[in-house]
């Protein structure tokens, strides 16, 4: 029963965009978060045969086990081309603790499900957008500050890769670069609002999925280029499509207001 009510969960959330990184987790792209199942058995003989302090004892082992699940849920999670979270977790043990209490904040989603023999199941989330993109997100040596209104002027408010049809991996920090590698975007251009976005970029099945989910994010005037070929999480663009990118101004970039069309 157990089991199957695990594969329910993990069936709600599958999808294109939802990609599995543990046995009892899962990374949702789309709404850039981490969902776990955390479970925990009765032990009746450590509660001197109580059956309500048992099942207090199950809920605090199932808070544990969901606390193990997210945390190797989003050590699988690529953090950029090439390197996941878990790698700079173990180079980094400050960070390891810092973003074990943040994951340890997860918020219970629904209602725990109790069992006959005491156990108890929660399922959880943990929100990528926030304190924990910021911490996961390589750091410039000097974060630039931007005004507050891109795209005011009338030019573009975001920018948009249509990256469908190809093995793009969805990363917290993709880069987009043009035929001759320049980089063209990345992490090192957020300004600290694009830090807390959820990641350097934000992934949709299309645009009108893109503009209705992520409207702040998109905005009205989106700059939409193609992807000419993907490199793992990075995204290569056209030269004239990078030329159209370069006319821009750069402040919505800075704010993270970029969307990748993946299927």
């Amino acid at each position: 029963m157990r089991l199957a009510l695990i594969a329910a969960l993990l069936g709600v959330i599958s999808g294109p965009l939802a990609v599995a990184a543990a046995e009892k987790g899962q990374v949702d792209w789309e709404h850039r978060t981490v969902r776990c199942t955390g479970s925990g058995a009765a032990n009746l003989k450590d509660a001197d045969g109580n059956p309500a302090v048992a099942r207090i004892g199950a809920e605090k082992a199932a808070r544990l086990d969901a606390l193990r699940s997210c945390m190797e849920t989003l050590q699988g999670v690529e953090l950029e081309s090439g390197k996941t979270v878990g790698s700079a977790l173990a180079s980094d043990s400050a960070l390891a603790g810092r973003v074990q209490g943040l994951v340890r904040g997860f918020k219970v989603v629904g209602k725990p499900r109790y069992f006959s023999d005491g156990g108890v199941e929660m399922d959880v989330e943990v929100s990528l957008s926030g304190a924990l993109s910021e911490a996961l997100l390589p750091r410039p040596a000097e974060v630039p500050a931007v005004p507050a209104d891109a795209g005011a002027a009338g030019g573009a408010t975001s920018l948009v890769v249509d990256a469908r049809g190809q093995k793009l991996v969805p990363a917290l920090a993709p880069r987009v670069r043009d035929e001759a590698g320049r980089e063209l975007y990345g992490p090192a251009v957020l300004a600290d609002a694009g830090r807390r976005a959820g990641g350097a970029a934000a992934y949709a099945p299309d645009l009108a999925a893109a503009k209705k989910a992520l409207a702040d994010r998109v905005g009205p005037r989106p700059l939409v280029v193609r992807a000419v070929r993907v490199e793992g999480s990075d995204l290569v663009i056209s030269a004239a499509d990078a030329t159209a990118l370069s006319g821009q101004d750069p402040a919505f970039l800075a704010q993270g207001k970029v969307v990748i069309l993946a299927d």
